[in-house]
């Protein structure tokens, strides 16, 4: 009887434990998804436009917008009686990671902008010549 009613008390135990993890990765999951990630002083949103768009969503299709200077759901030009647009967030506005490429041409005569010669007026303040001690 007595090993029946420890069995039973642990059995409990145990299924009390995963109800109370499950509740706590519900809850920080939902933290998780309510806040955007505001590291970046660039996060941006997206209207994601629903089946049935009007067409001022579908015109913005694809443009991002810093997250304070986005426009508020429905848009004033909606014409809907239900939109069901939504936000999409990004960590960053820009579409592509860097912002200059290493090989993309710089100017219309194809040049990357090297330099050709050394323009520095003042010798190198770090060179041997110049050390006066």
């Amino acid at each position: 009887m007595q090993g029946l009613l420890l069995g039973l008390l642990l059995l409990l135990s145990i299924v009390g434990l995963l109800v109370w993890i499950r509740q706590n990765r519900a809850e920080s999951t939902a933290k998780s998804a309510a806040k955007p990630d505001d590291n970046s002083a660039f996060h941006a949103v997206a209207i994601k436009c629903s089946d049935k768009a009007c067409d001022a969503a579908k015109a913005m299709t694809g443009r991002r917008f810093l997250s304070n200077a986005a426009p508020r759901l429905p848009l004033p030009e909606c014409d809907l009686l239900e939109c069901r647009c939504r936000f999409v967030h990004y960590k960053d506005r820009r579409t592509h990671r860097g912002r200059r490429s290493p090989f993309a041409t710089s100017s219309s005569s194809g040049t990357t902008g090297t330099l050709e010669q050394n323009r520095r007026e003042k010798a190198d303040r770090r060179s041997d010549a110049n050390l006066d001690d």
